[in-house]
């Protein structure tokens, strides 16, 4: 059978195949340490739950608009003034089924076959997809672990060309953690101050979950907001990841834009989850805050454990939930049995011969690393990293 061509054009996010490859080898019998976890490994708030159930008692069961019910943009107006300054109108705002889908929604709106797309490495598996998809050409930047995985306003602007349309990136950063500061975003706005044509795309999904409590957006500069496209979600900050609800802030003509594409694909998101979503937005933080006190005592465990592995070089992640160290020490060594040659060989190696679960850094534009989650208990952490330690041992 003869399938669309564009199918060709990106590959299976890896992220998702190895939680496949996991779970097929949790059905043989194997116990997996789940290092490559992409949530957080905790249960939605109560009173987020209980603000969905009312949501179902008051029949809240019909189609909605395709944009998001308007109280619920209201509320996402809300909390953009709150936390990140911005000044926003419903108009402005989509909510999605998720922020993926924010995120395509943003892309297959704004780019053209032949554009290009400059995106630092290293970044989240679905950039690069999605600009493949719209026919987009993708620049990417080589971030270092030297500079912590930010780029350079001087990097930025020798890869800006006259067929720029699109600068993604997200911050605080999946998969390295890398948190831009205000003056560094202002280093980049600089730059595009400079190049009127090229929009920005700021990820702000792990916005919450920062160690450093700097919640800044590229935004925020005057000359910057009405050619950004803020995305954000549910998922990471409040732990919502199966309800699947993003949104995203954009100029008026983009939001209407996003709309129109989002009529023909989904239309409007789940109704009790929009309902729930609007508690989630303007109740007190206390729930996500506890969550990412949580995460920042596991984070300090893992950096230790991390120190402890010969040949792991990193940088303390000041945001997400994940460590990103580069392994390339272990590139060129065998336990015997298993050549290592790359990442890609490495994240098997572990899954089949320590059985710990890890995603490639290729996967984010980055051959050299592996991303390790700790989005996960301290029992499974200390387990995972007991029989990577173990396992790494054995590479001579």
């Amino acid at each position: 059978m003869e399938l669309a061509k564009r199918l060709l054009l990106f590959n299976e996010p890896e992220t998702l195949r190895m939680a496949k490859l996991g779970r097929e080898l949790r059905a043989q019998g194997i116990d997996i340490v789940d290092l490559s976890l992409g949530e957080p490994d905790f249960d939605t708030p109560e009173h987020i739950k209980e603000a969905a159930k009312k949501a179902i008692d008051d029949n809240w069961s019909h189609y909605t608009p395709v944009a998001g019910y308007l109280d619920l943009r209201e509320a996402v107006c809300a909390k953009l003034k709150r936390d990140n300054r911005l000044e926003y109108t419903p108009d402005q705002i989509i909510v999605s089924t998720g922020a993926k889908h924010s995120l395509a929604n943003a892309v297959l709106a704004v780019i053209n076959p032949g554009d290009e797309v400059i995106i630092p490495t290293p970044f989240w598996v679905t950039y690069e997809a999605l600009v493949q998809l719209a026919e987009g050409v993708v620049r990417r930047i080589p971030g270092s672990i030297d500079h912590s995985y930010k780029i350079t306003p001087q990097q930025l602007e020798e890869a800006i060309t006259p067929k720029t349309r699109l600068f993604m990136f997200s911050s605080p950063c999946n998969p390295s953690g890398a948190v831009y500061s205000r003056d560094e975003l202002q280093g980049l706005a600089e730059v595009f101050r400079k190049h009127p044509n090229v929009l920005v795309i700021s990820d702000e999904i792990y916005e919450y979950i920062n160690y450093n409590n700097c919640m800044e957006s590229i935004a925020q500069f005057a000359w910057m907001k009405d050619r950004t496209i803020v995305i954000n979600g549910l998922s990471k900050g409040f732990a919502m990841t199966g309800w699947r609800l993003g949104y995203l802030a954009a100029p008026k003509e983009i939001a209407k834009a996003c709309e129109k594409l989002q009529g023909q694909f989904t239309s409007g998101t789940n109704a009790i989850t929009q309902r729930a979503a609007i508690t989630a937005l303007t109740a007190p933080l206390d729930a996500t805050k506890a969550m990412v006190a949580e995460f920042a005592r596991r984070r300090t465990r893992v950096l230790e454990l991390m120190a402890g592995i010969p040949g792991f070089r990193f940088v303390e992640p000041d945001g997400a939930f994940y460590a990103f160290p580069c392994v390339d020490a272990y590139f060129g060594k065998t336990d015997g049995e298993t050549e290592i040659n790359n990442a890609d060989d490495l994240s098997m190696y572990l899954l089949t011969k320590a059985h710990v679960s890890t995603v490639t850094g290729s996967a984010f534009g980055d051959k050299q690393c592996l991303r390790l989650s700790f989005a996960n208990s301290m029992e499974n952490i200390e387990k995972g990293f007991a029989r990577i330690r173990e396992a790494l041992a054995k590479l001579k």
